[in-house]
């Protein structure tokens, strides 16, 4: 027997809990708080004995015996089809005669347990331009000036203010067919600048 390093009780101390409550007629409660262990699991014992004698005060394994539940490959393909016709999950396992926790781990594993996955997402419309310069994309973006180094390097927001210094305009045109981009900085957004 390998009982687990926490266990109370070895197989022979259970026999010998069991033995002094029904020949020696020690009340169990006593029995248990002797043994350190608490009056439901000296009763679970003492029904183990009762129904499988001195053999089934062993551990037992911890393996679970059931084994999950799937859905035989006619039946996963009618659950395909019913899920293609928007049906509820709890719908399809009432048709299948089939559990629940089932027919949704069988769905999710095949990427049907969201009705928005059932239908394929709509490609992307891009647009691209086949010769350089037909299309340009420009976009100006403002940046603030500094004098001195602000709050994010010192921690103190009223040490370094720079207001009033301006800002710096960053001009950016990208070419939609090759992809080629140029950036400057210049000082204003005006027309003649640009």
């Amino acid at each position: 027997m390998h009982s687990h390093p926490n266990a109370r009780l070895t197989q022979k101390s259970r026999l010998r809990l069991i033995n002094q409550h029904l020949q020696d007629r020690r009340p169990l409660a006593e029995l248990a708080a002797e043994a350190g262990i608490s009056l439901r699991c000296a009763y679970k014992w003492l029904a183990r004995f009762r129904s499988g004698g001195a053999a089934s005060l062993a551990d037992r394994r911890s393996v679970r015996r059931t084994q999950r539940r799937t859905l035989d490959p006619q039946q996963q393909q009618h659950a395909v089809e019913l899920r293609h016709q928007r049906l509820h999950l709890r719908h399809i396992a009432r048709l299948l005669a089939a559990p629940f926790s089932t027919v949704a781990r069988v769905l999710n594993r095949l990427g049907l347990g969201r009705l928005r996955n059932l239908e394929p997402k709509p490609p992307v419309q891009r647009y691209e331009r086949e010769h350089p310069g037909d299309l340009i994309h420009i976009d100006v973006k403002k940046l603030a000036r500094f004098r001195k180094i602000g709050h994010r390097i010192t921690g103190n927001r009223q040490q370094g203010r720079s207001a009033g210094v301006g800002y710096d305009r960053v001009h950016l045109a990208i070419d939609d067919a090759t992809r080629l981009a140029y950036v400057e900085v210049l000082a204003d957004e005006q027309q003649a600048t640009a």
